[in-house]
């Protein structure tokens, strides 16, 4: 057992709509999970990997690529309304409880992170650990102002969402991020109360845009796959 003891947690639901068994789809070769449990596992950061997933499919496969799934979860928790907190919160905590109660850091890893590099988890680790942040995410910086954003009105027309800044040059304006959707550190009393929220005890690792994909369409997945090619040269 390592000293400072901490779990990998990766929900996985079988239920995606908009793109098919999306957890075990695959990505350039392999499922795409398969990505974060072998990031994860080369990382040498975790005592365990889990998977918390309600599909015996999506099951089969984590253990296959070495991960554990000692539970399968409950269907209520992996409908469209579920949300990452309400999984987090379950699996840290029957954990805890029926398993182990040694677990010093819990890192939530996202299935769908095949750009999510070691360097970075240890980078969140590192931040992490120095005991002066809750969180740890990964964020990346969105590619243009957002101060300059508009939506379109009823008649037609634009109105500016922050028009205080319409004169402000780019150059001057603050970076604004989100989140990359790869992985967050918190402590398991953390995700058992869902007390994670984007605020001043939370850090990030900044990722570039390059290395950020959010895959919710099937555009989103054919985008990765050549963004993927291109950064392995495949």
């Amino acid at each position: 057992m390592k000293k400072n003891y901490c779990i990998a947690i990766i929900p996985a639901r079988g239920g995606s709509k908009r793109i098919k068994n999306k957890n075990i789809k695959n990505f350039c070769g392999k499922p795409i999970i398969a990505y974060s449990i072998q990031t994860a596992k080369e990382s040498n950061l975790f005592d365990r990997i889990i998977v918390s997933t309600d599909s015996k499919k999506i099951a089969k496969i984590a253990l296959r690529y070495g991960a554990e799934v000692p539970f399968l979860r409950p269907k209520k928790l992996a409908n469209d309304y579920a949300n990452m907190l309400d999984v987090m919160a379950h699996a840290t905590k029957l954990i805890e409880k029926k398993y182990d109660r040694k677990i010093r850091a819990v890192c939530c890893i996202f299935a769908i992170s095949p750009f999510m590099q070691i360097k970075d988890l240890f980078k969140a680790w590192k931040l992490f650990k120095t005991g002066k942040w809750r969180s740890v995410i990964s964020a990346t910086a969105y590619s243009f102002p957002v101060y300059r954003s508009f939506k379109k009105i009823k008649t037609g027309g634009l109105k500016m969402l922050y028009p205080n800044y319409f004169k402000k040059r780019s150059q001057d304006l603050s970076t604004v991020m989100h989140d990359a959707g790869q992985f967050c550190w918190s402590k398991p009393k953390d995700w058992i109360n869902k007390k994670l929220n984007f605020n001043s005890q939370t850090t990030a690792v900044e990722l570039p845009s390059w290395r950020v994909q959010d895959i919710d369409t099937l555009d989103d997945w054919k985008n990765a796959e050549l963004k993927f090619k291109l950064l392995k040269n495949i």
